[in-house]
Parts: C-alpha cells; structure tokens; sequence
C-alpha cells in the first residue's frame, strides 16, 4: 500500500467528521481556521484515495423494532471458501458486517434482526444454507455498552 501523504490538516478533518459528519464545510473550516474551499478540496481528496468512504446515518435500530443483535462464530470446511461465503452472506440483509479472523472461527459476522424467531429463520434457514460453511456459534448480545470510531487524532499529542 502507498503512503498516504496526510498531514495534521486531514486527520483534523477526518476526526471532525467522524464526531459530526453534518457539520457544514464553511463551519469546519472556521473550526480549523481554513476555509471551506480548502475543506472541500481535503475531502474530495480523502474520497479519492478511499480513506473517506461515503456518509452514513447513525440509527438506534432498537427505536425501530430490530432487538435482536447475534454474533455468528462462523467455521468454514476450506479457508478458501472466505470470499464466496462472503458475498453469500453479503445477499443476507440482516448480516451487517463480517470479519475474517483469526482463532476458532474462519469468520464472524454481526447479524441485526427484529426478533429471535427472524433470528432463527437467518440461522437454519438462510446460514446453514451457504455452500462452504461447516458450521456456526452463536453469541446474543444482551446490551451494547458503547460503539465508537477510531480515534485518529490526538489533540493532546
């Protein structure tokens, strides 16, 4: 991978949006003593070297009837099969991230879901299903205690 060449400036901008992505430009400019133009032309910057990856909404998803969040142990037959398991879980829409890891598990994945009987239909109707997995554990989360970013700027250093 080639470096990236971001200076203090960037990873101002990044650590910024990543606290408030709906801070206007002009405003973050003002923050950081630029002006927005300079804020525009960092961020398009960012998009193009892939660092910045679009925006997202930040939803409580219990607010909107989904209770359920499971971690799924994931144990593939072949470690070959990564990429092809992946793009099958990909087509589950209640899988909303997966991880290729080390340890017991060739994969884990986070899975969102209304309630514990969608939980099971996603589980033996939907997992079990995908060609390559030899099997699952599952792991219910009882609370979510806190969800952050990355801090990628130290003020204090």
């Amino acid at each position: 991978m080639s470096k990236l060449n971001l200076d203090k400036l960037d990873y101002q901008i990044i650590q910024s949006m990543m606290e408030n992505a709906e801070i206007s430009y002009a405003d973050l400019g003002k923050r950081l003593f630029v002006s927005g133009g300079t804020i525009h032309v960092r961020m398009k910057k960012l998009q193009e070297l892939g660092v910045v990856k679009g925006t997202r909404l930040s939803v409580d998803t219990h607010l909107l009837g989904y209770n359920v969040i499971a971690f799924i142990g994931i144990f593939l037959e072949k470690s070959s099969l990564y990429n092809q398991v992946a793009e099958d879980l990909k087509k589950i829409h209640q899988v909303t991230r997966v991880n290729y890891t080390t340890g017991n598990y060739s994969m884990f994945a986070e899975i969102v879901c209304k309630d514990i009987p969608e939980l099971k239909v996603v589980l033996h109707e939907k997992l079990q299903n995908i060609k390559g997995i030899e099997r699952t554990e599952t792991l219910i989360s009882l609370e979510e205690s806190f969800s952050r970013n990355v801090l990628v700027l130290d003020e204090t250093e």
